[in-house]
């Protein structure tokens, strides 16, 4: 909503508290009955533009939660192009694969490299029994991370081989698309509550 139709909003809702005062002092009713009356369409009133101003905000959110309920896409490819949606958590998640195995990625532009747990690196076959031990800098704190590399990364339609990875048990569940997959691509941003991948 535009600066604009707030401030009509807002005298719009002044308005009518001075027509309710008005109404109130016409009819004579006592001060301590007319404060409550007042007060109570003052809540009516209040909620009524809060909704009004926020009726996007409402929709959108209403169409994220029946979509998640649903269990419609989270991630569309159109042409090359791939867009993943809003989660519910506000993040982007997309199912992708790792060597040929299923893997579910949050996109996080803060990781430097991709970084997935033990259990998928052990899924997908990743060998990190020489690459060197690192220590790296994680929302959580400082993680010890061995190194590897896997063969292919598919996510959508956008395909990266020979990817460097981190592994770590540090990750928990969470395996993490960092910026060396995003800086391979052509372009990438957000669009509202979607996230668009360029190859």
């Amino acid at each position: 909503m535009s600066d604009g139709d707030q401030a009509l909003g807002f005298i719009y809702f002044l308005g009518c508290l001075v027509l309710i005062l008005s109404a109130l002092t016409v009819r004579r009713i006592p001060i301590a009955q007319g404060l409550k009356m007042f007060f109570s369409w003052v809540l009516i009133f209040l909620a009524l533009f809060v909704a009004f101003t926020l009726k996007d905000d409402f929709l959108d959110l209403g169409k994220r939660v029946v979509a998640e309920a649903r269990g419609e896409p989270i991630a569309v490819a159109d042409g090359r192009t791939l867009r993943i949606r809003q989660s519910m958590d506000g993040h982007y998640w997309v199912p992708g694969s790792l060597n040929g195995e299923k893997v579910k990625f949050l996109v996080d532009s803060g990781a430097t490299v991709t970084s997935i747990s033990t259990a998928t690196a052990r899924r997908a076959g990743i060998d990190t029994s020489s690459g060197l031990i690192a220590v790296v800098q994680t929302a959580n704190g400082t993680t010890r991370v061995k190194r590897g590399r896997a063969e292919s990364l598919i996510v959508g339609p956008i395909e990266r081989r020979n990817v460097a990875v981190h592994v770590s048990d540090g990750f928990g569940n969470t395996n993490v698309l960092g910026m060396n997959f995003l800086s391979s691509l052509s372009g990438w941003g957000v669009e509202g509550r979607w996230l668009v991948l360029k190859p």
